[in-house]
């Protein structure tokens, strides 16, 4: 069932606090921002629970522990997923090394893994651990000068030694979109796991591992608008067999035996507020994965033509090297340049000066910065949400001269 009313941009905006400032925010890649109603949320649970734990034995702890399961079925909607396959923690970093202790259980000496050359760091480090268990790690490097991953060199590397290979859904550095279906049943085929790291790509299109293949996918819900939280899905054949180190008590298998330690819940609390604000973004008055479908069609919608400005506007600009894609084509509305003549702090200091806020650095992206050797000052990042305006890149393209 749906509302009568889709939310305009002005009404979406009108939600944000932050968005008052009069500032133009494009740097969401780094974190987004959150709407009202997620705000409200963390205060009202702090204010009536505090740090009450949940306990069964007692009505606040029963109501946190509600609110658990809530927010578990909830996260699940959003990845198209089951709720026991899906953890909630504080960072996808945290919840990616923890599977990494599962790994290190039963890989060793003759098993390999790879890395796409495009990853952040929390879907490269924790593979990289595994080193000290002999594992021996290997880098599926993106073509240049585009920056995309390209098929016949992953089965160059790929061997019946394969035992991962870890892919991001979209360059946080780059906004580079590899074909996921693609690469899982090619790494499917190979005998392999296949891990997506969907931080970047979730606030652009909603994750779906039942489209996508994988058989592990992390998110972070703080890039979608919420507070700071990590989600990881693993694949249900899979979530029984891994032996992650946990408490005792946990049985094997248990996903919150992944999660280590006491929720945030006042965080999961914000995290339903934005989902909430999802739902209603999609014109949906109860909380579906219909509903959410519909908020991210929506929000594709609202970022087309502004990532189309972006992208057009600093390739048409005589001093400026745009990195990665040459278009809009296979990438998200996230885009890595250089101004001629300056470093990318200096370029980002001059533009928050005149009231347009970017970011400046590596981002934990030092794989395909190092091969484009731009490591580790880096480049320049500006990077949209649905709430970002054209106006907000007209300012930034005034800005830069």
């Amino acid at each position: 069932m749906t509302t009568a009313a889709v939310l305009t941009q002005a009404d979406l905006r009108a939600q944000f606090p932050q968005l008052q400032s009069g500032r133009a925010y494009l740097d969401n890649a780094a974190g987004g921002l959150i709407p009202a109603r997620a705000i409200q949320a963390v205060t009202e649970h702090l204010t009536r629970y505090g740090a009450t734990n949940a306990m069964p034995g007692h009505r606040p702890g029963a109501e946190i522990l509600a609110l658990k399961v809530r927010a578990r079925e909830a996260t699940a909607l959003f990845m198209n997923a089951q709720p026991e396959d899906v953890a909630l923690a504080q960072s996808a970093t945290a919840l990616t090394f923890r599977l990494a202790g599962a790994f290190a259980r039963l890989w060793g000496e003759g098993d390999e893994v790879i890395l796409s050359g495009l990853e952040h760091e929390s879907n490269a480090s924790p593979w990289r651990e595994l080193e000290r268990q002999g594992v021996t790690v290997r880098v599926w490097h993106a073509r240049q000068p585009d920056m995309t991953l390209h098929p016949d060199d992953l089965a160059a590397l790929l061997s019946p030694r394969t035992r991962l290979v870890a892919v991001t859904a979209a360059s946080n550095a780059l906004g580079v979109t590899p074909d996921i279906p693609a690469i899982t049943a090619q790494v499917r085929a190979a005998g392999a796991w296949s891990i997506v790291d969907a931080v970047h790509a979730a606030p652009h299109a909603f994750p779906d591992v039942q489209a996508w293949g994988a058989d592990f996918v992390t998110f972070s819900p703080y890039k979608v608008w919420a507070p700071h939280l990590g989600a990881m899905w693993l694949r249900p054949e899979l979530r029984a067999t891994l032996p992650w180190p946990k408490l005792e008590f946990v049985p094997q298998g248990d996903i919150t035996g992944i999660e280590h330690g006491t929720p945030q819940f006042e965080l999961l609390a914000g995290w339903l507020g934005t989902l909430d604000y999802l739902r209603d973004l999609g014109g949906h008055a109860e909380l579906t994965r219909a509903a959410l479908e519909a908020a991210s069609q929506r929000i594709h919608e609202l970022e087309a033509p502004v990532m189309t400005r972006l992208v057009e506007g600093l390739l048409a600009h005589d001093l400026v090297t745009v990195y990665g894609p040459q278009g809009t084509r296979g990438r998200v509305g996230t885009v890595a340049f250089r101004v001629a003549g300056e470093s990318p702090e200096q370029t980002a200091l001059r533009l928050t000066a005149a009231g347009v806020d970017v970011a400046a650095g590596h981002f934990y992206a030092a794989q395909p910065l190092k091969d484009l050797g731009l490591y580790p000052q880096g480049v320049v990042r500006a990077s949209i949400a649905h709430y970002t305006t054209l106006d907000d890149i007209e300012r930034m393209l005034a800005a830069l001269g």
